[in-house]
Order: structure tokens, then C-alpha cells, then sequence
């Protein structure tokens, strides 16, 4: 598959995450964010394996739960938790921020070298982002927005580990995934059982969102998003989750009939640009990095 496949999969898989604010905030029972995430995760995850019939070997058992654990398990929870406190457009905001943790993670654990273009795009990113997201109205309830940030924290994380320990021969996207999503599920079942209860009642639309966000901003959206990890550049990948807030901020409009400013569209433009310029700074020819380099 070649790698602009890859790439425009992988922001696929990353815009769909964008649904999730509006998913929870319009479809599911309200109150109940660690079964949203328990839902989203663990079924999905057991059929992922049942689909690929494919376990982790060896190391791979210890790697997979340590994934699942942050990806899934840590992340989920603190989504559910931003969205339903904070307007889709404040979690986006913080979520834009995510790009910057990744390339200094990149930085750190990968032994990339930060280049200040690098910090420079995705700085202008989460700029475009915070002006698309934050509206005049846009409420700042301290634990949603610490929920929000420590998503981005984990996920970083989470991904550059992803991209520093790879993916076994022979194991697919798929069952990689369905490796993660399962670690993460069950990690997550104590905390639902601790924390959260059974909604009394899911009608036919939350059941319509709960499985929308386990086939397709689960098993599909980390699918393509573990692939696209593996094969692009951190400075790359790190990027595409900035789809996600963007796609959240256009669903509030679109459905909520919130209106879009002059500044909205101008911050939309920059992530846009960001998005852009950061895959074309990350494959730029070897010859011309070290000739800027000297």
C-alpha cells in the first residue's frame, strides 16, 4: 500500500474519533461515561481477535496490555469524561494540543531530532484549532478540560510507544488492534464496575451510537490509525489527530445550528495549512535535511 493510502486512511480513522462529542452528547444516556467507554472498547476488541485469530506471543503480551492500558484503558474514560462536561468545541481545543506533546515525545523516547518547523507547524495547529473550537460561549468546567488534557497526555504517549515498539511480523492491523482495544476493555471493567453502572434504559439511538463508536471509532478508526503510526514519521501521524477537534467543531455546528465566524473559518484555515505542511515537511528528501542542517 503506498504511503499517500496509508496517510489519507489514517486521517480517516482520526477524523471519525471526531464523532465521538457529538455521539455521546446526542445519542447515549448522559451520566455514564466508563460504560460508553467500556462499550466502545472491550467488545470490539474481543471480536477484532475472533476476526484475525491472532494472540500476542512472548513480549508482545506485556507490550499489547501496556498499549491497551494507555490508548484504550486511560484514554477512553478521560474522553467520556471531557465530553460530556465540556463543549465539544473546549475538549477540541485541548485536544489540539496533542500534536506538540507527540513530536516531544517523539523527541525523548524515539530519539528523533525536534526541529523547530516541526514545533512551528503544529504550534500553528493547535492555534487554528483553540480559534475553530472555542466559541464565545465555550464553558471551562475544570474537570472536564483536566480530563481533556490528560487524554492528550496518555495518547501522546501511547503513540510515539506505538511507534517505538512497532508491530510483530505476521500480525495484522486488525488483530494489533483488537490486541489493544481488549487490554484496554479490561482495564477498563473495573473502573465501570467501581465508578459506573448499566444505563436503566438505552433506546434504538443509543444503541445506534454505541455501535457506531465500537465498529467504526473503534475497531476501524484504530485499525487505520495503528498502521498509519507505524508508517509515516511521528511529525507525520502526530498531526492527523487534529482532524478529530476539527470534525467535532464542524459537527456542533452543523447539528447544533451554532454559528461559524470569521475567526472560526480563519483558525480552520491554519489547521488546515498545519495538517498539510507538516506531511510535506516529513517527507522531504534526506538530501535537503542534512544540506539545512549543516
Amino acid at each position: 500500500m503506498s504511503r499517500t493510502a496509508i496517510l489519507l486512511l489514517a486521517a480517516f480513522g482520526t477524523a471519525t474519533w471526531g464523532t465521538t462529542y457529538a455521539v455521546t452528547t446526542e445519542l447515549l444516556p448522559a451520566g455514564h461515561p466508563h460504560f460508553a467507554a467500556l462499550m466502545r472498547a472491550l467488545p470490539a476488541g474481543i471480536l477484532a481477535v475472533a476476526i484475525s485469530r491472532t494472540l500476542p506471543r512472548g513480549s508482545w503480551w506485556g507490550k499489547a496490555f501496556t498499549l491497551g492500558a494507555l490508548n484504550i484503558g486511560a484514554f477512553f474514560p478521560l474522553l467520556f469524561i471531557a465530553a460530556e462536561r465540556l463543549p465539544g468545541g473546549v475538549a477540541g481545543a485541548a485536544a489540539g494540543v496533542g500534536p506538540l506533546a507527540a513530536i516531544l515525545l517523539g523527541g525523548l523516547l524515539l530519539g528523533e531530532r525536534i526541529r523547530t518547523a516541526s514545533l512551528v507547524i503544529a504550534g500553528v495547529g493547535a492555534a487554528g484549532v483553540a480559534l475553530v473550537a472555542l466559541g464565545p460561549t465555550a464553558g471551562l468546567d475544570p474537570v472536564g478540560l483536566l480530563a481533556a488534557l490528560g487524554g492528550v497526555g496518555v495518547m501522546a504517549v501511547g503513540t510515539v510507544l506505538t511507534k517505538r515498539w512497532g508491530r510483530p511480523d505476521g500480525v495484522s492491523a486488525l488483530a494489533f488492534a483488537g490486541w489493544q482495544l481488549t487490554a484496554g476493555g479490561l482495564v477498563l471493567l473495573p473502573v465501570f464496575l467501581l465508578f459506573d453502572r448499566v444505563p436503566a434504559s438505552i433506546d434504538a439511538a443509543g444503541i445506534a451510537g454505541y455501535l457506531w463508536l465500537a465498529l467504526v471509532g473503534g475497531i476501524l478508526a484504530y485499525t487505520l490509525w495503528f498502521r498509519g503510526v507505524q508508517r509515516l514519521p511521528i511529525a507525520a501521524s502526530g498531526l492527523l489527530p487534529t482532524l478529530s477537534p476539527l470534525v467535532a467543531a464542524a459537527l456542533g455546528i452543523g447539528l447544533l445550528g451554532e454559528s461559524f465566524t470569521i475567526a472560526q473559518s480563519a483558525g480552520f484555515a491554519l489547521a488546515i495549512a498545519a495538517l498539510v505542511a507538516g506531511q510535506l515537511w516529513a517527507v522531504r528528501p534526506r538530501r535537503a535535511v542534512v544540506a539545512v542542517a549543516c
